[in-house]
């Protein structure tokens, strides 16, 4: 399915604002396989031709959009001047750039640089096909552990404006439990996000 475009709209999130306190150090531009980590989840995105796609910065805001300039006609760059009051704020941000014509938007973690094609795939596949059974959300879960990116049907994007501080999408999915499908997949380590040093060493080491 990479590199076809798909019949149904969908936009993708990639959210990459947050300071890395636990690392110390700017960790979604630390290098994997040639270029930053955040680049990954966002390669993704360009390689299904999601549109729009739209990255949201914060603390490392001028760092990532020089990083991002040569994509700028097919990744737009948004600063979330909040960004310390947490995840909720930018995902607002996000579904709030996304225009009227999409289906739905996936949302990606800048910091899981190990999310194969085939996952992206699978839940492009399934929401073309269950969409007409009421399913809103889709959702990966690597071995037993529930990961990114996820998709939300966009008759959804309006609860988001509800979020705040560090609450992701999990209040939402809480709501409607009937309309979320889980796509498995056994292996956990892509669903694995880079928060310390050690994740870090070990991501390089397996490389």
């Amino acid at each position: 399915m990479a590199g076809k475009k798909s019949m149904c709209k969908i936009g993708a999130v990639i959210l990459a604002a947050g300071k890395s306190t636990r690392m110390g150090k700017p960790k979604l531009l630390l290098p994997y396989k040639g270029k930053p980590l955040f680049m990954h989840p966002l390669q993704l995105a360009l390689q299904h031709q999601l549109h729009p796609i739209v990255c949201i910065t914060g603390c490392y805001h001028e760092q990532m959009r020089h990083l991002l300039s040569p994509l700028e006609k097919d990744v737009a760059v948004v600063f979330n001047s909040s960004f310390e009051s947490g995840m909720a704020s930018s995902l607002k941000i996000g579904i709030q750039s996304m225009p009227k014509q999409v289906d739905a938007a996936l949302i990606f973690l800048g910091d899981q640089p190990l999310i194969p094609e085939k996952v992206v795939q699978r839940i492009m596949k399934e929401f073309k096909k269950s969409k007409r059974e009421g399913i809103k959300i889709i959702r990966p879960l690597f071995g037993k552990r529930l990961g990114h990116p996820i998709l939300f049907e966009k008759s959804l994007f309006r609860e988001f404006e509800g979020l705040e501080g560090d609450e992701g999408g999990k209040s939402i999915i809480n709501r409607h439990k009937e309309a979320l499908k889980l796509l498995h997949f056994e292996r956990e380590e892509w669903g694995i996000d880079i928060d310390t040093e050690e994740e870090y060493r070990i991501l390089i080491e397996k490389d």
